[in-house]
């Protein structure tokens, strides 16, 4: 028993770990930082991908975490699905408007295109979340696994197995069901990532 009673505490402890590091905001912002990687003026574009994660990931926390601290959300993974469409929606906003900053500032396409895809992933999860709990942390990393690997070439596909660790940390700690976690990772890996594959051939120069 002693040993059982260990062996499931470090598995908690593992899943809380992969849950927190690569929750969407964090995952999400890295991959705006380095979206624009392969477009001229790389690293110095980063700042466009810095800027669009002000608005899509950090002033979205920063009032989750105020809703949290105020009772008005469970806590910053909003694990009340009743709650997840107006956090998405507020998101949205924050969202729409920095890609009305992104567009004045003239950023590079590759950032544009995957704040779009981000839109995209946004919009969806709200209208579905009344429903069903689909996972975003499952979708965040499939995307940005996915698109990194399209990004830099088929060395970075052990990126890849970080799908099945985030989905799997999402299921022991019983926030989402595995079938909850597969559609989040297909959405995230095929549709998200669709759309930005398909916005860079569109927005190309």
């Amino acid at each position: 028993m002693v040993v059982n009673s260990n062996t499931i505490r470090a598995k908690n402890r593992t899943a809380r770990w992969l849950t927190e590091a690569f929750q969407p905001p964090v995952v999400v912002s890295i991959q705006l930082l380095v979206s624009p990687l392969t477009e001229d003026g790389f690293p110095g574009t980063m700042v466009y991908g810095a800027l669009a994660a002000v608005f899509v990931c950090v002033l979205p926390l920063i009032l989750l975490l105020v809703l949290v601290r105020l009772g008005k959300v469970t806590d910053h993974h909003v694990s009340d699905r009743k709650q997840r469409a107006p956090v998405l929606l507020m998101a949205l906003g924050s969202i729409l408007a920095g890609l009305l900053v992104l567009e004045a500032a003239g950023a590079p396409r590759s950032v544009v295109a995957m704040v779009l895809a981000v839109v995209g992933g946004v919009v969806v999860l709200a209208a579905v979340s009344p429903f069903w709990k689909m996972s975003g942390h499952a979708a965040a990393i499939s995307c940005s696994t996915v698109i990194a690997v399209l990004m830099l070439g088929p060395a970075w596909a052990p990126l890849l197995l970080l799908v099945p660790a985030v989905g799997w940390s999402r299921v022991v700690l019983r926030a989402h069901t595995v079938a909850q976690v597969v559609a989040g990772s297909l959405f995230g890996g095929v549709v998200m990532a669709g759309i930005w594959w398909m916005l860079q051939g569109l927005m190309a120069p």
